[in-house]
């Protein structure tokens, strides 16, 4: 495979890595964080990274606007729910790890 279309292919597994965050809003960070080590707020800053690698300027909120194809308060307020207290006993037990 031709480096062209490795990249055009890690793209468009993105682009549905990311339309598949936005689907499934029931699916919450501190759930991602704590099976998989990442959140869309990890995706975001890793976008943001890239974007600037690349000599392109993108704050925070642009990136995760982009992430949660939305701006991040309005997801929050819609979709986001009240950790319980396993969750973060989970997630604090998981630091430095």
């Amino acid at each position: 495979m031709d480096k062209n279309t490795q990249i055009q292919l890690e793209a468009a597994a993105f682009r549905q890595l990311i339309a598949h965050f936005q689907e499934h809003t029931d699916v919450q960070n501190i759930d991602l964080m704590n099976l998989a080590d990442f959140c869309r707020n990890c995706l975001a800053k890793w976008y943001m990274a890239a974007a600037e690698a690349n000599g392109e300027s993108m704050d925070y909120d642009t990136a995760r606007e982009y992430v949660y194809g939305m701006p991040y308060s309005e997801w929050k307020d819609k979709f986001q729910v009240p950790a319980t207290a396993e969750q973060l006993a989970l997630f604090e037990s998981k630091k430095g790890t």
